[in-house]
């Protein structure tokens, strides 16, 4: 029937009325006899401000009549225009949304009580008692905006979609919603409901460009609305709230599904159909009703998807789909070109290993911009959904996920050559145990971090992703953009193998924080909005990102994962993670029993995620890894898509020293034990080096003995047992050293208990020089010595050095000998010492100062390289190399190395060289002669027949 034109002038007149009305009322209130005097000011202030309220809002409806459109010509539409959705340099028309409408306008009667009921049910079940909006639904709505940060959302009635939808735009401003509200009003008091129902149910989108029930009915189910069903009804009715997001054709039929059994629910709860009923009907599969699709489009399907659903959320389904905006995105054409046909190259792979489906995403590093995406092998696949856009669903992703927890723990101050022992280990986390396998079910010993990340070795990445902490994983991994690790109750130590769900536009951004030196940046889509007259909408800004990380922890992942060597021993040197001229850096993950394959890997300027597996999460081929069906797919398009682009090399990390050897990378914990060769017991500080055994215990024990793993660079626990994890992991290394580790010396060697009880301070030698005297004089190149000496255990020998050089040895009472002075030694004072030891070495001394008088004689000098002075010498250890450089080696023909025993009763020439004709001296002392100590010096022989001894010599020890 006709609506009566309200005037706008009319609608002042009114309001202001109000106002008035209002106003004499409140005055009559406050004059009320009984009105306490104590309490007047303060209900006279309270009355001003309902005035000032309610003139204000009078003056407010006022001006926005000037503005607000003519409810009564509800009916009357603009003419619609496409929306173009281009390339990134909008010259490639990726899709175009016509603005032609369908629509056929039906009488309510035709419209089943079922599809009623259903749509009140969900979208304003209280539509029958309000006048045009609700105040408890605009409360909530506003504090839900002001808590968010977000401009006007939700709370809408029926009434007030109408007037967004047919009198409005979807434009999200405060000033639309408050003209919203005022036109709602105006509706409600002008139309029965059941005019605003039939002109809701005729205005309305459903998406595809369906406005009205009778045309969604048509386009998604192929029947009129009157022949709907239940399920039906709940179908149409779930579709308005967000037509695009819950399109029957779009990437969230099961949030579409979800919210279709939502729609039963509340018709349930509202009394309009019984519990049998909802029951029967959610038995159903919603999809099932849907008819196939015949808009059918070819470039970049499920991006543009993504992009008009982007669009709607912002701008309202009418903008789109008729208001002739120009949308620029961020895709590269000839990239996207790339990847489909990388996908489509690959795919017979993918279909011998049992899967149906692969995804790619190509993110921009440097910002953030989405260069590609293939959201399914083929869109139109209906038998395997290809309509989802999988880059968007979460999915689990194997252990393409350990970059994220050993850069977590590089964070935390564990290192790339942190040591962790690759074996059989029983996790003792949660109500039951946990025990992880690598991949090959090898166990490989001790590895560093390096070599257990690049070879994707379980075992080591769980123990990592205990000590570095869940909490901490999460917490990092959520800087990193994340957004589905939310439930943490139910997430543990096999998140690190890919045990909770990720989308892959997210893992690929954060891929893409590593490629970026530690600087993520939100993935998007848009550059550019336009409407039909070319104002620009929306222009994105270049973001500088946001700093997740220290760029060393960004670049030691990228240097692990770029590290092909590193990886040979699992991968082989020639696998599908490299690239053929320029470094890259790359991450398999394959899920339990192949359910799904992935391959994660980037370029300063390219970080690209493929996955491939089925949709319904069924189980691939044993053997389907990322290795083998998503590293072709990716190694193509980076090959494709970087080919003639400048090489970029990764920034390289600093060198990491921690001084704590298990973080260093030393991967057994050598301990030196110190024998007295006399005793058999410990060496103590008096045990001279001659009587010194070392036994080297190389001792194989979890890192949890040496960190404390939430402080991994201070002090080592006191109490490492107490750690829950302590026990089991001690044992499975104990375990594995029992079978990998061979060390018979090792073995027989048993640790003594006591300590040295013979190199003590009361049997230390007593010594005294008695020739020459304190300060005497010497005149020649010679010197005879004399010492008087006594020990509790007899004294066996006397050493004679000047200046520290020793010049000769007395093996026998009375003291005395008569030694070369060496060269060295000029003119002027010098020390004189004397040096007592007896049969164990201990030692006593003795020092004077001479005088020489006659300079040194001119002779070759030699300088000893090995072994050093007073070296500890094994029998075991035999042949032993002789290293000494020769001053001058001009005219000697010969030169020999001579041994000779403390004692005198050995001498032997144990290393010649003839003609030596170079100063370097290398030869072997090929016999071990007995226990016992040894002076080694040399004799040279020059060409004119004489003989030369070198005075310079050192001590060593046999044992």
């Amino acid at each position: 029937m006709p609506i009566p034109q309200l005037r706008k002038k009319q609608l002042v007149i009114a309001a202001a009325t109000i106002a008035r009305r209002r106003a004499r009322s409140l005055r009559a209130w406050f004059t009320r006899e009984h009105l306490r005097a104590a309490t007047g000011w303060l209900f006279l202030g309270t009355i001003l401000l309902v005035v000032v309220g309610a003139i204000s809002s009078a003056i407010l409806f006022a001006w926005l009549s000037r503005t607000l459109p003519d409810p009564n010509n509800i009916r009357t539409r603009h003419v619609a225009q496409s929306t173009k959705i281009f390339d990134r340099e909008g010259k490639e028309l990726l899709y175009e949304i016509h603005g032609e409408e369908k629509r056929t306008v039906v009488e309510l009667s035709i419209i089943p009580q079922r599809v009623q009921q259903a749509t009140i049910a969900i979208e304003d079940k209280k539509f029958y008692e309000h006048s045009g909006f609700r105040i408890t639904s605009l409360i909530r709505a506003v504090l839900a905006n002001v808590l968010q940060g977000r401009k006007a959302q939700g709370g809408s009635t029926i009434t007030q979609q109408l007037v967004k939808n047919a009198v409005l735009t979807n434009q999200k401003t405060f000033a639309r919603k408050i003209k919203e509200l005022f036109l709602s009003y105006e509706i409600e008091r002008r139309f029965s409901k059941e005019e605003i129902l039939k002109l809701y149910f005729n205005e309305i989108p459903y998406g595809s460009n369906a406005y009205g029930v009778e045309a969604a009915s048509q386009t998604f189910l192929g029947k009129s609305v009157h022949e709907t069903d239940l399920l039906e009804a709940a179908i149409l009715a779930a579709l308005p709230n967000r037509p695009s997001y819950y399109s029957p054709y779009g990437s969230h039929t099961d949030s579409l599904k979800n919210r279709v059994y939502l729609v039963l629910e509340r018709m349930q709860e509202e009394g309009y159909i019984t519990k049998e009923e909802a029951d029967a009907a959610k038995a159903q599969d919603p999809l099932a009703r849907i008819v196939k699709k015949t808009d059918t489009f070819t470039k970049a399907q499920h991006f543009v998807i993504m992009i008009k659903e982007q669009l709607a959320e912002k701008y309202g389904e009418e903008m789109v789909e008729q208001g002739g905006l120009r949308v620029i995105t961020t895709l590269d054409w000839k990239k996207q070109q790339n990847a489909e046909k990388a996908v489509t190259d690959n795919f017979e792979r993918v279909q011998n290993a049992g899967g149906t489906n692969a995804a790619l995403v190509a993110l921009d590093p440097k910002t953030g911009e989405i260069l590609s995406m293939v959201g399914s092998h083929d869109y139109n696949d209906t038998e395997h959904d290809g309509n989802v856009n999988i880059i968007l669903r979460p999915r689990q992703p194997g252990s393409s996920f350990k970059p994220i927890v050993y850069a977590a723990s590089f964070e935390k101050g564990y290192t790339p050559n942190t040591v962790l022992y690759d074996v059989d280990t029983v996790f003792q986390q949660g109500s039951s145990p946990y025990h992880p396998h690598n991949y090959d079910l090898n166990q490989h010993g001790p590895v560093t971090v390096r070599t257990a990340l690049a070879g994707s070795l379980n075992i080591p990445a769980v123990k990592m992703m205990y000590l570095t902490g869940v909490g901490t994983v999460i917490d990092f991994a959520e800087r990193l953009g994340y957004t589905t690790l939310t439930d943490r109750s139910r997430l543990g130590l096999a998140i690190v193998l890919g045990g909770a769900e990720v989308k892959p536009l997210e893992h690929a951004a954060a891929f893409a924080s590593f490629a970026a030196d530690g600087i993520h940046r939100t993935p998007h889509a848009l550059l550019r909005v336009e409407d039909a007259d070319g104002k620009v909408l929306d222009e994105w800004k270049p973001e500088e990102g946001t700093r997740v990380m220290d760029p060393e922890v960004a670049r030691n992942i990228a240097s692990i994962m770029s590290d092909n060597p590193a990886r040979s021993f699992v991968f082989g040197a020639h696998n599908f993670l490299t690239l053929p001229d320029r470094p890259v850096a790359a991450k398999t993950g394959t899920t339990n029993e192949f359910r799904d394959a992935w391959t994660a890997g980037f370029t300063p300027s390219l970080a690209t995620v493929v996955w491939t597996g089925n949709n319904n999460n069924k189980e691939m081929h044993k053997g389907a890894d990322g290795s083998q069906i998503a590293a072709p797919i990716w190694n193509q398009f980076m090959r494709d898509s970087l080919k003639g682009t400048p090489v970029e090399p990764f920034p390289a990390p600093k060198p990491i020293l921690t001084s704590k050897p298990v973080l260093d990378g030393q991967t057994t914990t050598e301990t030196v034990v110190k024998i007295d060769r006399a005793t058999g017991m410990l060496a103590t500080e008096n045990t001279p080096a001659s009587f010194i055994e070392e036994h080297h215990l190389s001792t194989a024990h979890t890192i949890l003995t040496y960190v404390d793993k939430d402080n991994p660079r201070g002090p080592a626990p006191e109490r490492p047992e107490a750690d829950t994890e302590y026990t089991g992991w001690e044992a499975a290394i104990q375990a594995w050293a029992k079978t990998n580790v061979t060390s018979t010396a090792q073995e027989a060697f048993v640790l003594p208990t006591g300590t040295d009880t013979v190199h003590v301070p009361e049997n230390t030698p007593s010594v005294s020089l008695t020739t020459p005297q304190n300060g005497g004089l010497v005149n020649e190149r010679s010197i005879t010595v004399s010492a008087s000496a006594t020990a509790p255990r007899g004294v066996r020998r006397v050493e004679y050095l000047v200046d520290d050089v020793l010049i000769g040895v007395v093996a026998a009472d009375p003291w005395v000998g008569n030694f070369s002075l060496p060269s060295s030694v000029g003119v002027g004072f010098h020390t004189l010492e004397a040096r007592a030891y007896d049969d164990v070495d201990n030692r006593g001394t003795a020092k004077i100062q001479i005088n020489i008088t006659v300079p040194g004689q001119e002779g070759p000098k030699i300088f000893w390289a090995a072994p050093s002075q007073g070296a500890v010498l094994q029998r075991a250890q035999f042949p032993i190399t002789l290293s000494a450089s020769l001053g001058d080696a001009a005219n000697i023909t010969r030169l020999d190395f001579v041994a000779v025993s403390a004692d005198g009763s050995y001498r032997s020439a144990v290393g010649s060289i003839e003609n030596p004709g170079t100063n370097i001296l290398l030869t072997k002392w090929q016999l071990a002669p007995s226990s016992g100590a040894y002076y080694l010096h040399v004799e040279l022989q020059q060409n004119d027949g004489t003989t030369y001894v070198s005075p310079e010599q050192i001590a060593v020890t046999v044992q």
